[in-house]
């Protein structure tokens, strides 16, 4: 399930270090975490972000796509995950990562659905992970493409969510029927082609995000390659420095 890689993590600055070490120690007081989307299916590249995380004693919320996961899949990722399980939080990624938007930005719980099928789907999502992963499951919904309609939200409250997680870009202003943690840092699902004005959005990006009291970082192990590891594992190292790294439940908790 490889991906296209960024031209960003093709041309890397010879200042990286010290750019990221500027960046965090401007930054004001913020809680950090660490979201990881389209889990599901083990692999090298897998491994090595499981592996990174673990190297630095940091909480990872990973968004597992509930029909790309079966058990040999689960068995599969346990043998590396369970000597840290402490630090995974597995919860639900949708149901198929399918967009069912005819036009307009991509949505797998969007307007164009009827309610009878969100209920389906995140009903079916919810007891599929339940059965395969059992305890490790945690009740949080990250949708794809980061967006989903406020009908989407209810049925989740309904069901006994815990919390949504979206960009912080698609929040909608009121009160929400369960808690909605953000991310608002996009680190490898990036569009730009030229890799110096990416990088100067990226830093802005990740500058902008720790200003935030909640800064979430997304990751997309598919669209990795050693580069995006190197940095990721320095942004890790230098953030938990500074203390500021948490785990999305410990997020959810708070009041």
């Amino acid at each position: 399930m490889s991906k296209p890689i960024s031209p960003l993590w093709r041309q890397m600055p010879a200042d990286i270090d010290e750019r990221l070490r500027q960046i965090v120690h401007s930054a004001p007081p913020c809680k950090v975490f660490f979201r990881a989307d389209d889990i599901g299916v083990p692999g090298s590249m897998f491994s090595r972000l499981l592996g990174i995380f673990a190297a630095h004693n940091a909480p990872l919320a990973l968004a597992v796509v509930p029909t790309w996961l079966t058990f040999p899949r689960w068995e599969a990722i346990q043998r590396e995950a369970v000597p840290n399980a402490r630090l995974w939080c597995w919860h639900q990624h949708g149901w198929r990562h399918r967009n069912h938007e005819r036009e307009g930005k991509k949505q797998e719980f969007g307007p164009n659905r009827e309610l009878t099928a969100i209920i389906s789907d995140v009903t079916r999502g919810q007891q599929r992970l339940r059965t395969i992963m059992g305890k490790a499951f945690q009740p949080i919904f990250t949708p794809p493409w980061n967006r989903c309609d406020d009908r989407t939200l209810s049925v989740l409250a309904d069901n006994g969510f815990a919390a949504v997680s979206r960009f912080v870009t698609k929040q909608p202003p009121g009160q929400l029927p369960l808690p909605d943690i953000p991310v608002s840092v996009d680190l490898h699902t990036r569009k730009r082609r030229n890799s110096k004005e990416d990088w100067r959005a990226l830093f802005s990006e990740l500058t902008d995000g720790l200003a935030r009291p909640v800064c979430g970082i997304m990751i997309h192990h598919q669209r990795m390659n050693d580069p995006a590891l190197d940095f990721l594992e320095t942004l890790i190292k230098r953030l938990s420095a500074k203390g500021c790294v948490h785990s999305i439940e410990h997020l959810v908790e708070e009041p």
